[in-house]
């Protein structure tokens, strides 16, 4: 895995989202990272982010899944023109569908793991496939339609 996540690339501009910006102090913070084909983040729940006593909320895994798989549609985009991550024009995407599947209540506490595979790409639009598991047991898998930002709704960081 490398030092920086796909996140740490974004522009200033995008360093805000609640799911994955680094400049929001309440924020999840999801930092996402290649390893292989498929991309993995870890999230460390808090107490508060419960749903009641011993496991987490629902909203918060399908928040993680999706932070992590619009992160992981930036970072495939990039690799598929075969460019560095971060590098101008910048890719950005939007959610157009998130379908999360519980299969089991989430324990709060250990570390919760997130991976990503890439199923399709065509054109601004990125299917992505996400599994999230504790201490190796998969308790929700989700899918994820990844659409290109349009340019107008973006900010280019000009150097």
């Amino acid at each position: 895995m490398s030092e920086k996540s796909f996140q740490d690339y974004y522009p200033e501009s995008f360093r805000h989202c609640y799911g994955c910006g680094t400049k929001n102090a309440h924020g999840l913070h999801v930092s996402s990272f290649w390893d292989g084909d498929e991309a993995v983040a870890t999230f460390h729940p808090k107490e508060f982010h419960l749903a009641f006593p011993g496991y987490v909320y629902g909203g918060l895994i399908a928040s993680l899944i999706d932070c992590h798989c619009v992160g992981t549609a930036a970072a495939a985009a990039y690799k598929e023109e075969g460019r560095e991550l971060g590098s101008l024009p910048s890719f950005r995407y939007v959610t157009g569908s998130l379908q999360v599947d519980y299969l089991k209540p989430t324990p709060l506490g250990p570390p919760i793991e997130l991976r990503a595979t890439v199923v399709e790409i065509k054109g601004r639009k990125t299917i992505l496939l996400a599994t999230v598991s504790v201490d190796n047991i998969i308790t929700a898998k989700g899918r994820v339609v990844a659409i290109r930002m349009p340019e107008s709704m973006k900010e280019e960081v000009k150097e």
